[in-house]
């Protein structure tokens, strides 16, 4: 954080460095990229992630979409339009802080980001992977998790910036083989579970495996990830995201 000198700001653990949340997710032969923070282009030189063939946004707010304009270097690597993904009330928001953006591929207009809009309301399928919008609270405004299955069977969800979760979108989040899920800090917030608010959302999904996302400073990787303990509903444990953090997810018993 910018002019604190914290333990866990000074820290030498590398996991305590941490960039916005995000994810690149790859499903068979394509690429999806979930929201694009400000700092997109140094986690992408930083994971070598070369190529994008889609991205999906979860919400509107800045430190999810303003590396928007590093996206023009996706569609100038494939000289395609890219498909952006969001809900109808996020669409409204890029539309409205990327003006500029084109939808006509045209020559000579790589410069800056092409993009097709997509309303992401219902299934759709990228790399025969199914990805389902599932609608959470992020402090009163929804969210948009994504839920992602893969024809082997194999499940995950990320479910950033989040305070709760409706029954009907609960129901949407079960059966997973990992979940990542918001967990910013120990003290209360408005707009972000808990630590404790995700453990027992986390019991109560009973995914294989979890990850806390979305961690503010107050959280030291090490100390916490040890305090999280084990739970016989999590079998793989819950443990914290870590910049750079990668995984092959399996289907159960795969």
């Amino acid at each position: 954080m910018i002019g604190c000198h914290c333990p866990v700001c000074t820290s030498s653990d590398p996991r305590n460095r941490r960039t916005r949340c995000s994810a690149a997710v790859r499903l068979g032969d394509k690429t999806l990229l979930i929201d694009a923070t400000p700092d997109l282009r140094l986690q992408a030189v930083a994971a070598g992630l070369d190529w994008v063939d889609a991205v999906a946004f979860t919400h509107g707010h800045a430190d999810h979409v303003m590396g928007f304009d590093d996206l023009r270097r996706y569609a100038e690597l494939s000289r395609r339009a890219l498909p952006v993904y969001a809900a109808p009330a996020t669409l409204n928001d890029l539309y409205r802080l990327f003006s500029y953006v084109v939808t006509d591929a045209g020559p000579g207009l790589f410069g800056i980001p092409v993009v097709e809009w997509h309303a992401f309301t219902e299934p759709v399928e990228l790399g025969g992977h199914r990805l389902t919008p599932v609608p959470v609270e992020h402090g009163g405004p929804l969210t948009t998790a994504i839920r992602i299955d893969a024809p082997d069977g194999a499940a995950m969800a990320w479910c950033p910036d989040c305070s709760a979760i409706p029954p009907a979108s609960r129901e949407r989040l079960r059966g997973l083989d990992v979940l990542f899920i918001d967990g910013l800090r120990h003290r209360p917030h408005p707009a972000h579970f808990t630590v404790a608010e995700a453990v027992a959302a986390i019991r109560d999904l009973a995914p294989r495996r979890a990850y806390l996302i979305h961690l503010t400073h107050d959280l030291d990787h090490e100390p916490t990830e040890r305090t999280l303990g084990s739970f016989p509903e999590v079998p793989g444990g819950i443990l914290l995201a870590y910049d750079g953090l990668g995984m092959d997810v399996t289907a159960e018993g795969g």
